[in-house]
């Protein structure tokens, strides 16, 4: 038995023995496969595919840089300049897209040693961050495990677990620390910080202000060395204004940059961060004009980002220039006119409220404004009177108006068949139920009665004619002591009416947050006698000059424009560049009158002027030109300004309109002064005063003007410069 058991065991270990051996085999040929594979795939790779990847990895690429280009310049309708470009040495910096913040920190030391660089930008967290750059063990050290593990657990992404890390670390930074940084650190910091504000590529402007001529020099001899790497000397620009005119409106400085509000805006246009944009009034809405076409170079990259050629491939066009239709020389002159009688009031009783005065002069024809004066008061620091522009609150600021929107009753009147041409009513104190009496001014004597006609109620600014006319409107009878009951579809119908005129809506004027004013709603129908006699609503400056205009333009509704040309930049400095558009006059529509009725009415203007009862015969009576106009007076309960102790004093704003010449209108013209006096029974003729003396100067300036678009450029009537971001800024959205 033993010998067969042997036999097996033989032939077991023989059997596993041969099994093992084929797996070997296997394995081994395996190997071999495998790595025959592998050589053949690197040799396909170095010899067929090895000149593919070798120009792969040479291959180019090409980046586009925007680089700036000068603003387009602005201009007044004889030329002369009002916004300019003054040209300024720079220095800036270009970061590659490889470059690290430890490469341009060590450039920004080196810069320091040419340069001065103020620190007025320099945050007190720009140092915590510096401090931590150089010291970073120490400054990571300061928290704790236990703090590091704390933030970990929070439920919180990554990204916000890093930054309270981040915070914590500031935190633990002391004012000693901070301290320690040298006057050496603090400039380096400064440029450091202008250097890291934009991307990869675009330039950054290090420093343009007050860079002396060997600032200049010491930079530009080294621009080759690799210390210096991505800086650069160039020849930027800043915007200055030769007037004060807010409506001429501001730009950012490239430090400032891109308004943080409108930044996606920009930048999906194409624009850099640290562009100057139009933050207010024209800069604003002609931003797409003024800001020109970038000059564009292309940076040829390696397969590494490395930059190793750059090409100009777009040379860019400057700014369009802008040509308004405002006249220095009349509007200097006749802001001289509201200043002067704005400081003489002030200067005088009851004036404890005054504080603004406005002017707009407008060619009815066309649109064309031909200025824009608001004027504000104050006292500086030191109680002294100061005198600042506020042209912009013309077309944001509204007020009641009184009676120079009578012309606007009496045509709804006549449209609504509520009284016709000629029609006399009575003119008598109305008393009507749970209200105060309602009476014209000339008429205190409760039942004393005088019948006139429609222009004599405008002539002598009847309320009654106008209350019984809005009475009609709404198909109610006026009893003694009687209640009225007004709905608000007639509020409607007078509004719809008033809004042909421009009042109440927005006027189309090319600046932005125009106001349209306030609008009193019609709860209460017995102030739809307040509205007739412009009591209720408010309108802005800009709405009552567009209301005369109308009228003196036959019905004809114009969109008021400030902007008259837009002309290519100057090839040579001295000729204004080529007209590429005209702005052309634009009828808005036309108010539902006869031409008729419209002539009618402004016999009864003319007769404000000349009649032998006319509220501004005094004034307009002698003149050596026509004009026919409308003045207005406004009850004023409340002041704006809850702060004032005088706020809930009585007091009246004024206002007046006109055109001239009568028989063919060239200039319309609105004057309001709010809250012009605290004595309701003495007002002061101001408006009036205004009116005059600025239309004797615009008649006197008539003779002088050029009946063709000039050519030349011509200098700045005024010889006050203001440099980008000296402005005060201007919340005129909120105004």
């Amino acid at each position: 038995m033993t010998q067969p058991n042997k036999r097996r065991v033989s032939q077991a270990k023989s059997k596993l023995k041969s099994h093992t051996v084929f797996r070997m085999n296997v394995l081994f040929f395996s190997i071999f496969l495998l790595f025959s594979m592998l050589i053949l795939r690197l040799g396909y790779l170095q010899i067929v595919k090895g000149e593919d990847y070798a120009r792969a990895l040479a291959r180019t690429e090409e980046v586009p840089v925007n680089t700036s280009v000068p603003r387009g310049r602005i201009f007044d309708s004889e030329g002369r300049v009002l916004v300019d470009n003054d040209p300024v040495s720079a220095i800036t910096y270009t970061a590659m897209q490889t470059t690290k913040r430890s490469e341009m920190l060590d450039t920004a030391k080196e810069l320091a040693k040419l340069i001065e660089k103020d620190d007025k930008r320099v945050t007190e967290r720009d140092k915590q961050d510096f401090y931590i750059m150089l010291n970073t063990e120490e400054a990571t050290a300061k928290v704790t495990d236990e703090e590091r593990q704390a933030i970990q657990n929070e439920e919180i992404t990554e990204k916000e677990k890093q930054r309270k890390l981040d915070d914590l670390i500031r935190e633990k930074i002391t004012e000693e620390e901070l301290a320690s940084l040298t006057a050496e650190d603090i400039e380096t910091l400064a440029i450091f910080r202008e250097m890291t504000s934009g991307y990869a590529l675009s330039p950054q402007i290090i420093k343009n202000e007050d860079v002396t001529p060997e600032e200049f020099a010491r930079v530009s001899e080294r621009l080759t060395d690799p210390k210096l790497k991505g800086v650069n000397t160039i020849t930027d620009w800043k915007r200055v204004k030769t007037s004060d005119l807010t409506i001429l409106g501001s730009t950012t400085t490239p430090e400032q940059g891109i308004p943080s509000s409108s930044l996606e805006y920009y930048l999906a246009r194409d624009y850099s961060r640290n562009d100057r944009v139009g933050t207010s009034f024209l800069e604003q809405q002609y931003e797409d004009v003024l800001q020109g076409q970038k000059s564009v170079v292309k940076n040829i990259t390696d397969g590494r980002g490395r930059v190793i050629d750059t090409i100009p491939a777009d040379e860019g066009k400057p700014g369009k220039d802008l040509m308004l239709t405002i006249d220095s020389e009349l509007q200097t002159s006749v802001e001289d006119i509201v200043e002067k009688h704005l400081r003489e009031l002030k200067a005088g009783p009851n004036s404890q409220l005054v504080k603004d005065a406005y002017l707009v002069m407008m060619d009815p024809r066309t649109g064309e404004i031909l200025s824009m004066v608001g004027k504000r008061i104050d006292r500086d620091e030191n109680g002294k009177m100061v005198i600042q522009d506020h042209s912009y609150a013309a077309v944001t600021a509204a007020y009641a108006s009184g009676s120079s929107v009578k012309g606007a009753t009496l045509l709804t009147g006549y449209a609504q068949d509520a009284v016709e041409m000629s029609d006399y009513l009575v003119d008598e104190p109305l008393q009507i139920k749970d209200t105060p009496l309602k009476r014209s001014i000339f008429n205190k004597t409760l039942f004393n009665r005088i019948p006139m006609s429609d222009l004599t109620a405008i002539e002598r600014s009847s309320n009654v004619y106008m209350f019984k006319i809005a009475l009609e409107i709404a198909n109610e009878t006026y009893a003694y002591n009687e209640p009225i009951d007004i709905s608000a579809s007639s509020f409607d119908t007078m509004r719809n009416s008033f809004a042909q005129f421009g009042l109440g809506i927005k006027t189309g004027i090319d600046l932005p947050f125009e106001g349209t004013g306030y609008n009193g709603g019609s709860s209460d129908g017995s102030k739809i006698l307040d509205f007739a006699i412009g009591q209720y609503d408010t309108y802005t400056p800009m709405q009552l000059v567009q209301y005369i205009a109308t009228i003196a333009n036959d019905g004809y509704r114009m969109e008021p424009h400030l902007v008259k040309e837009i002309r290519g930049a100057s090839t040579d400095g001295e000729n204004l560049g080529p007209v590429e558009t005209v702005i052309e006059p634009k009828i808005l529509n036309r108010i539902s009158n006869t031409q008729a009725e419209i002539d009618h009415l402004k016999k009864g203007m003319r007769n404000v002027y000349i009649g032998s009862q006319g509220s501004a015969r005094a004034y307009f009576n002698d003149t050596d030109y026509t004009a026919a106009g409308k003045t207005g007076t406004a009850e004023v309960q409340f002041y704006d300004d809850k702060t004032n102790p005088y706020y809930t004093k009585e007091s009246i704003t004024t206002t007046h309109v006109g055109f001239a010449p009568y028989e063919n209108p060239e200039v319309a013209y609105a004057v309001m002064i709010p809250y012009i006096t605290t004595n309701t029974n003495i007002v002061p003729p101001t408006s009036n005063l205004i009116v005059r003396e600025s239309l004797d100067k615009y008649f006197e300036l008539r003779e002088t003007k050029m009946e063709e678009s000039p050519s030349v450029i011509k200098p700045p009537y005024s010889n006050e410069l203001i440099e980008e971001g000296e402005e005060e800024p201007i919340d005129a959205e909120n105004e």
